[in-house]
């Protein structure tokens, strides 16, 4: 597929900002990983071999008694029963990280929340749970809540935007007014009401949330609408008898999009810290969801093992930092003073 000329000037100057184009580089392998958390921390081997069979944990759950135990209840591999059976008879391969983010430490002869150690890499929380595995499912759970709230609030803003903007009149004016009473609404509020009311989850926040998120695109959108439905092209549109939401898609959309990208990095980056202060403060996702929010929490109720502080804060710097720099990258790739160099 060939590239238009404006196309591969954004490109060049996205790739000049070598900070954004690296921290995207970086952002893209760690949600790579995280994409792949079974793989990487998990408290069952990948694959099995036993008997001459291969057996694959990671994907399906076997009794005990397919590797010769006396229950018919999910094997637990780390079981040194089990863990004999099958090295009796077979072989194991393990993920790098021997726990997932519900399993427990009860082997450790030291209260928990435990410190760093070669069984846990990261230390455990006060529940026991190991810290690096909570890590790597908490940074999946949290970027892909992140897009999904992004690609919503932009869907959602960008259409209120195109409508008010294009038609203008009272339709703009009634929009502005909602806007404007909508945005006044306090949000913490009404998440607090919905937690008394309903048990919060993953789709729950994503819908609460995107109730007030997608404002923020609307006064760009409607702004560059404004600007180009008196533009000649559209009024020769107009005049050939095209439909006024063909001519919205096709030919003022694309002109729209170029400011939508630009924040919508910046709109992830606030989407993760939404997610983040409200498992922080107790209202966001249910007790032992693997959050970034979480470990926050664990780190401030837990004050003598600042581990968990330490590498919640770290951790959730780097991710908002690297976002940001992605964000100031594709600016500059949009930027026509840096694309007409």
């Amino acid at each position: 597929m060939r590239l238009s000329p404006i196309t591969r000037r954004r490109l060049d100057a996205f790739r000049r900002n070598r900070r954004g184009f690296w921290a995207l580089w970086l952002f893209l392998t760690l949600f790579g990983v995280t994409l792949a958390a079974e793989l990487v921390a998990n408290d069952r081997p990948i694959v099995v071999s036993y008997q001459g069979s291969l057996y694959f944990p990671v994907v399906k759950n076997y009794p005990e008694v397919t590797f010769g135990g006396d229950f018919l209840t999910y094997t637990d591999y780390r079981d040194p029963y089990m863990a004999a059976k099958i090295a009796e008879n077979g072989w194991a391969l393990w993920p790098p990280i021997r726990h997932d983010y519900q399993s427990l430490s009860t082997e450790l002869t030291r209260p928990h929340p435990a410190p760093p150690s070669a069984e846990n890499l990261l230390g455990t929380d006060d529940q026991g749970r190991d810290v690096a595995a909570r890590l790597i499912y908490g940074l999946r759970l949290s970027i892909l809540f992140g897009l999904a709230l992004t690609l919503v609030s932009t869907a959602i803003g960008v259409t209120a935007g195109a409508v008010q903007g294009y038609f203008g009149g009272k339709i703009d004016l009634v929009g502005q007014r909602f806007l404007e009473i909508w945005g006044g609404l306090p949000q913490l509020l009404v998440l607090i009401i919905v937690a008394s009311m309903i048990r919060p989850g993953f789709w729950t926040l994503l819908g609460v949330l995107a109730l007030f998120s997608w404002t923020s695109l609307v006064g760009v959108v409607r702004a560059e609408f404004l600007r180009a439905r008196n533009f000649d092209y559209v009024r020769a549109a107009k005049a050939l008898g095209m439909g006024d939401a063909r001519i919205m898609w096709r030919h003022i959309l694309p002109n729209a999009m170029v400011a939508t990208l630009t924040f919508m990095p910046f709109i992830l980056n606030g989407s993760i810290v939404s997610l983040t202060a409200l498992d922080f403060l107790g209202l966001g996702l249910p007790p032992g969801s693997p959050s970034l929010g979480d470990l926050l929490a664990q780190g401030k109720a837990n004050l003598q093992a600042p581990w968990l502080g330490v590498t919640g804060f770290v951790v959730v710097a780097a991710l908002l930092s690297l976002l940001v720099f992605v964000g100031e990258a594709v600016r500059d790739a949009f930027d026509p003073r840096k694309t007409n160099r």
